[in-house]
């Protein structure tokens, strides 16, 4: 009990007491600054019929949904083509994870000034290959600035699920391999039967880590678009951000965050019971 303590109070004091704080303040109408009152459900009820709210978390189901799919295949791909101690395959993991290691924040400006018109590399590069113009203006349509935020979030995000899966891989006795082999097993029939059943674990992982990530997906979207044009590109982190430090709305932000939380721990839940690792696997 001694050697728990430490541990029960570390969370307690880091995350017990501001959870609890947060669904206090969620029910009241806290300014930020002045005089606050409770307020009860108020701030939920209203949540339901904000249009803006219920846009945000739409726009973020939907960029969830276009990211996740590629990061994982893409992931998966890279992990297949670095596992074994192939020559090269040192480079190729090191050039695979170094945009996540970077950093989000970095990259995102980077990449606003590449998408500059007339000045960037994307408008230079894609109007030489026809697939642009040489002015186009990225950050300031939706279809545009969607599709580019989304390749450079699996370009980013696909190196950690790499190095993910490739743990997993690394992990798998290579006499599995060997025996099917024996048998006749074709390439893709041991990544089917062998290698995908026994990463089922480190899929959960990585696929919990994107969705989560998506969910909370703010530095990209307020450095590249700033939640534009209008609010077309605003995820639902962007709308507390506004609400809370903008609007001066904190009460109201923070049970934006309380339903966050609880959206994202239920798609958690439903993945962790999707892939564990006692399910039958399908042949």
């Amino acid at each position: 009990m001694v050697l728990v303590s430490p541990a029960f109070a570390l969370v307690a004091v880091f995350v017990l007491f501001p959870l609890c704080f947060a669904v206090y303040i969620s029910l009241t109408n806290w300014p930020l600054i002045g005089p606050y009152h409770f307020v009860g459900g108020r701030n939920y009820s209203e949540l339901i019929h904000d249009p803006a709210f219920t846009h945000s978390v739409l726009f973020t189901l939907l960029y969830t949904a276009i990211v996740t799919a590629p990061i994982l295949v893409i992931g998966y791909a890279m992990a297949v083509l670095v596992r074994a101690n192939r020559r090269g395959s040192v480079f190729f993991r090191t050039a695979f994870f170094l945009p996540f290691i970077v950093g989000l924040a970095t990259e995102s400006f980077m990449l606003l000034l590449e998408l500059q018109p007339d000045s960037g590399a994307a408008d230079y590069v894609l109007s030489h290959l026809g697939l642009a113009r040489a002015n186009t203006a990225w950050t300031v349509h939706y279809g545009l600035a969607l599709t580019a935020i989304c390749v450079f979030v699996i370009w980013f995000a696909s190196g950690l699920t790499m190095m993910l899966l490739m743990g997993g891989m690394q992990g798998i006795p290579i006499e599995l391999y060997e025996s099917a082999e024996v048998d006749g097993a074709t390439w893709w029939q041991k990544e089917r039967r062998i290698t995908l059943p026994l990463l089922r674990r480190n899929i959960a992982l990585s696929l919990i880590i994107s969705v989560i990530g998506s969910f909370l997906a703010f530095n990209q979207f307020y450095i590249l678009t700033e939640g534009g044009p209008g609010t077309s590109t605003q995820p639902v982190v962007m709308w507390i951000y506004e609400e809370a430090f903008v609007q001066y709305h904190l009460g109201y932000a923070t049970a934006g965050a309380i339903a966050l939380v609880i959206v994202v721990a239920i798609i958690s839940a439903a993945q962790f019971f999707l892939l564990r690792e006692d399910r039958p696997v399908r042949r």
